[in-house]
């Protein structure tokens, strides 16, 4: 296949990208052979977008929290309190549709790898990649065992990720000392929020994962990634619905606001450094690389100002390893004959989407569980959140 006519952020020429057997092939100025083709008018095509933490299992919640708390503790404490029916509520719902709906959460805003947060998920057909090749540990203080699992021989060639400094008060930042002291067996660990975290500190880190809307949302505070940034790498991360909007655009927008990364940094945060950080073979629109493509509307714009832009409703392709996962109305008569999959028709706005899979189906799942459920792509018969 060919995806002719697009633009890629840095690089204003267009160019013709060429896929055979989930990789891309080629990039080039243009295309002329006789394979299956789709032709694009003013339109960027950017790297399937890597959100470093997720916890899927938990985009069916809303944002719990109503103050500002000095530490993922007190929030922790505080939410099981206050909102203790609507937790269980949520939670009654068999985890393998609250997954499901999580890996949709991010393939319709163009992600298409997230690295889940969590025991492995039981999605044995996950469309986009979860990435799992690493040990998940949830906190300093939520986890008893921590020490010990963190100290696993066993896992030793896995990089230990997990929740570090989520705070603002004293022990938020001296719970980052114990971890790295506690590091015995000098394992490569990869921090999540850091919003307490100095440089000092960042050094021990193979990577920060930064989630700034989740961070505002519990502490009105963010990591100080202008600082941070010089001594580790900084990846991007949305955390799930319970102190997020489902959105990712959203939170890299929010992002960008703070200017602690330049547009270069931002966007390499979602893409070639994660990749390298998780080693993938993604992140990049490169031949040899893993088809993981995203191509959306450039709103007149160019470069990395139209990526900014971008919502949902933008997306007119998603491309996870050389499968097409979502595509916009407008593709529809280019697709036929070459699309044979089964599809879900949603609304995202102001057009529709073929999504790979039967969304309808698990909602409608999902709502005999918690009829009251609701998700961000209007419908007819669907609540919107």
């Amino acid at each position: 296949m060919v995806l002719n006519n697009v633009m890629i952020p840095g690089n204003d020429a267009v160019v013709s990208i060429s896929i055979s057997e989930g990789k891309i092939k080629q990039v080039s100025p243009s295309h002329t052979d006789d394979r299956e083709q789709l032709t694009f008018v003013n339109a960027i095509a950017f790297p399937g977008l890597i959100n470093s933490h997720d916890h899927l299992d938990f985009n069916l919640f809303p944002q719990l929290g109503n103050k500002t708390y000095e530490s993922y503790t007190e929030w922790g404490k505080h939410i099981h309190r206050a909102y203790a029916v609507e937790i269980a509520s949520v939670l009654k719902i068999p985890i393998a549709l609250r997954e499901r709906w999580g890996v949709y959460k991010n393939l319709l805003c163009g992600v298409t790898t997230v690295v889940n947060h969590g025991e492995k998920t039981t999605i044995n057909d996950p469309l986009i990649t979860i990435f799992d090749n690493c040990q998940s540990i949830h906190s300093v203080r939520f986890e008893k065992n921590w020490k010990k699992r963190l100290n696993n021989p066993l896992k030793i060639n896995k990089p230990a990720v997990i929740h570090i400094g989520e705070g603002t008060n004293d022990i938020a930042h001296t719970e980052i000392d114990e971890l790295i002291k506690w590091n015995i067996l000098k394992r490569k660990l990869i921090g999540i929020h850091g919003v307490a975290m100095d440089p000092q500190q960042a050094k021990h880190f193979e990577a920060l994962v930064w989630c700034p809307e989740s961070n505002y949302f519990l502490l009105n505070k963010t990591a100080a990634i202008d600082e941070l940034k010089s001594k580790t790498t900084i990846l991007f991360g949305t955390d799930s619905t319970l102190t997020g909007h489902w959105d990712i655009w959203h939170h890299i927008r929010l992002a960008r606001k703070t200017q602690m990364l330049n547009d270069d940094e931002l966007y390499n945060s979602l893409t070639s450094s994660p990749a390298q950080t998780w080693k993938l073979n993604s992140g990049s629109i490169t031949s040899g690389f893993d088809a993981d493509i995203v191509i959306a509307k450039a709103k007149g714009k160019v470069g990395l100002q139209a990526f900014y832009n971008i919502t949902p409703n933008d997306i007119l392709l998603v491309m996870h390893k050389g499968v097409i996962l979502l595509f916009d109305e407008s593709l529809y008569h280019q697709l036929t004959g070459i699309i044979t999959q089964n599809y879900s028709k949603v609304f995202t706005g102001n057009h529709f989407k073929y999504v790979m899979g039967d969304i309808p189906g698990l909602i409608a799942e999902i709502k005999r569980y918690k009829p009251d459920a609701c998700f961000p792509i209007p419908h007819p018969a669907l609540p919107a959140a």
